[in-house]
């Protein structure tokens, strides 16, 4: 049998490098009757063609052993190292301007669905956002031995909006201002002292917990709640809800609470109408149309004085005035007006009169035991259990009697108030119906028969009624 016909080793065999220098291919040509090569002199054919790195020595191996077998195949015999790209660095928001896509749980497990909102209520001078570094890349290396440079990551700048400051590194970002964490056009965050709803206070919006002014173009559902530390504006109007504002609350349709929910507003209470609802204003409740059959309590005055003006039924307390066209009905419909005694004032009476009752009751029984315990302890028939129970009523009677001394000092100190009445009024500017209650101060008169234009104030130890001028 013949040999195989020997041939230079470059003459049977051919290396590629790609363009990148990241592959090398070995090529054979398919000549028959030449000899092999080995493995060593494979590796020196690469090495002569500046191959350095990545060589497949398992494939060297094979392709050695068995040329014909890779005749008409393109050999990657190395392959160089792939650079890692850097991580971009980028702006860590920490407060997301979203709605929570689950509701919220209660302790019992089951699921609040009006709980569906999250904002992003921040205070003046709280981090809102910092920026994080990117990360480095590490090199790469070609079939030839050449370091391949990564792609570094960039570095990400703040985008500034509205209401916000950023610190002399530029690292951090803070809120300027009290407000409701933002994003604009081009991904800027701002602070925004307003939040806006376009539509109704419901379950897709769920309650409202702004720190700044509360703006709803719509309706305030039933069983809703809005809170605000700066204004509320509703363009519609409120059902059985939940509303708190700080400032003041203007509402630009009505307030129909059917008994349920209430208006609180630490200024002013602003609205067309009130029917069977409860509103607290820190200064004044202002109201265009009626007030039906509500509870309404104002710190400095209660005036419905619109076209309507009509006030009746209901319990209306104001510490200075109350004034509308109307108040009562020719069905001489139970209202009840008073002024004179901030309403908060008024109430506190009341429960502490409601206190001294039940301070004295418990006062009395205890007085009783004891004097049965007296009897007998002088009698010798006092047991260790009796004598504990002696110790501990006469500690009770003295801690009782303390309170009661305190609460009844309360009382007087709120009496007294009562007589400072002089300016407190209820102007009548069209008729006020029999079955109307005016209360100034400590003093009471009901209306029995209509009149029309007065005003009722405190003179000479009673409520006096005299033509309105």
């Amino acid at each position: 049998m013949q040999g195989k016909e020997a041939f230079a080793i470059d003459q049977l065999f051919q290396v590629k490098i790609s363009e990148d220098r990241m592959t090398a291919s070995l090529m054979i040509k398919p000549i028959e009757d030449a000899k092999g090569a080995t493995v060593l002199q494979l590796e020196a054919l690469l090495a002569s063609a500046g191959v350095r790195y990545g060589i497949r020595q398992e494939l060297l191996a094979q392709i050695a052993e068995n040329p014909q077998a890779y005749f008409y195949t393109d050999n990657v015999v190395a392959v160089g190292l792939q650079p890692t790209p850097g991580v971009n660095g980028y702006v860590k928001v920490l407060f997301e301007d979203q709605e929570r896509k689950r509701p919220a749980e209660r302790e019992d497990g089951s699921v609040d669905y009006r709980e569906m909102r999250q904002l992003a209520n921040v205070k003046t001078g709280q981090l809102i956002a910092t920026r994080v570094p990117p990360l480095p890349g590490t090199a790469g290396t070609t079939v030839t031995g050449e370091t391949v440079a990564p792609k570094e990551g960039k570095e990400a700048n703040f985008k500034v909006g509205k209401n916000v400051v950023v610190n002399p590194d530029k690292t951090a970002m803070y809120a300027a201002m009290d407000g409701l964490v933002t994003w604009t056009d081009k991904e800027k965050l701002n602070v925004f002292p307003v939040f806006e709803i376009n539509g109704d206070v419901d379950y897709h919006t769920g309650n409202i917990d702004f720190v700044g002014t509360v703006v709803i173009r719509g309706n305030v559902l039933t069983g809703f709640r809005v809170r605000a530390s700066g204004d509320i504006r509703v363009t519609g109007g409120v059902e059985g809800a939940e509303m708190e504002s700080d400032g003041s609350i203007e509402i630009s349709g009505g307030i129909i609470g059917s008994g349920k929910g209430h208006v609180k507003a630490g200024v002013d209470v602003k609205c067309s109408f009130v029917q069977e609802s409860n509103v607290t204003a820190g200064q004044d409740v202002l109201v265009s149309q009626s007030i039906m059959h509500s509870n309404v309590r104002a710190v400095r005055s209660i005036r419905c004085e619109g076209a309507k003006g009509l006030i009746v039924g209901g319990l209306l307390q104001a510490g200075d005035l109350v004034v509308a066209r109307t108040i009562g009905n020719s069905m001489s419909t139970v209202t009840s007006i008073e002024v004179g005694l901030k309403p908060e004032l008024r109430q506190e009476l009341t429960d502490l009169r409601q206190q001294v009752r039940q301070m004295s009751e418990n006062l009395d029984k205890t007085e009783k035991a004891l004097v049965l315990l007296d009897q007998l302890a002088a009698a010798g028939q006092l047991s260790a259990d009796r004598l504990a129970m002696r110790i501990k009523l006469n500690s009770t009677r003295r801690q009782v009697t303390e309170e009661l001394k305190a609460a009844k000092a309360n009382i007087l100190e709120i009496e007294r108030t009562l007589e400072d009445t002089d300016q407190a009024k209820v102007n009548v500017l069209h008729t006020v119906y029999g079955g109307t209650k005016i209360v100034i101060g400590r003093y009471t008169r009901f209306v029995k028969d209509s009149a029309k234009r007065v005003t009722f104030r405190y003179e000479d130890g009673e409520i006096a009624m005299a033509t309105l001028l």
